[in-house]
C-alpha cells in the first residue's frame, strides 16, 4: 500500500519488527499532529480567509447562473472529503503528518494519490473555489487562483525536491506515473507492493 523510506526506523527491533503498541502510539501521534496541522493550515487557508473575505454572505450567482451554486456545493464537498481522506492516509499509512516538521515515514501512494500527486492541495483549492461558486464571490475565485499558484511554487521549489531526496526511486516512479494537478482517469497501481 505504501513504500518504505530507505532508512531504518529507530523504534524497530534488530529483526525489523515493530510492536503493536509502538505502531498504535505512532499512529496516535501522527493523527493528533495531522489534526492540529489541518486546523492551522487548511483551516486558515480554506475556512478562515474565505470567511474574512465574504463573511459567508450570498451574493448574486456568478455570471448570473444559479446552478453555479449547486456546482459550488458539490466542489466544496468533494474538496473537503478528499482533503480529510488524504490527511487520514498520512496519519494511518504514512505514520506522519503533512507538516514538513513531522513528515510521513513512508510514501503514501493509495487513495486519491493513485490519481493525482497533490490531492490535499487540490482539495483546498476545490473547497475555496466551491465556496466562491456557492456564494457568488469573484474575490474568492481570485483568491483560489492565488492559493493554487502559491501551492504550485511550493511544490516545485520545496516539496518535490524533498520527496525525491527522501524516497528516491519510489518517488520518481510515482512522479513519472501520476500527474501533479490534473487527475488521471484510471488509478495508478504501481508502488502498491
Amino acid at each position: 500500500m505504501h513504500q518504505d523510506l530507505p532508512q531504518e526506523d529507530p523504534q524497530a527491533d534488530p529483526t525489523g519488527a515493530v510492536s503493536r503498541g509502538e505502531q498504535r502510539r505512532a499512529r496516535l501521534v501522527a493523527f493528533i499532529g495531522s489534526a492540529i496541522f489541518l486546523l492551522l493550515a487548511p483551516g486558515t487557508v480554506a475556512v478562515y480567509v474565505p470567511w474574512t473575505l465574504t463573511r459567508w454572505q450570498m451574493q448574486a450567482p456568478l455570471l448570473g447562473i444559479a446552478p453555479m451554486r449547486i456546482a459550488g456545493g458539490l466542489l466544496l464537498a468533494a474538496g473537503s472529503i478528499g482533503l480529510l481522506d488524504s490527511f487520514r492516509r498520512f496519519a494511518v499509512q504514512g505514520l506522519g503528518t503533512p507538516a514538513p516538521v513531522f513528515p510521513t515515514r513512508t510514501l503514501v501512494v493509495t487513495g486519491l494519490y493513485r490519481f493525482v500527486r497533490n490531492p490535499m492541495y487540490c482539495g483546498v483549492v476545490a473547497a475555496i473555489a466551491g465556496q466562491a461558486l456557492l456564494l457568488g464571490s469573484a474575490r474568492l475565485i481570485i483568491y483560489a487562483a492565488a492559493v493554487w499558484l502559491a501551492f504550485h511554487l511550493f511544490v516545485l521549489l520545496y516539496e518535490e525536491p524533498r520527496l525525491r531526496s527522501a524516497y528516491g526511486a519510489g518517488y520518481e516512479e510515482f512522479r513519472a506515473s501520476v500527474p501533479r494537478w490534473i487527475p488521471r482517469l484510471t488509478p495508478w497501481h504501481g508502488g502498491m507492493r
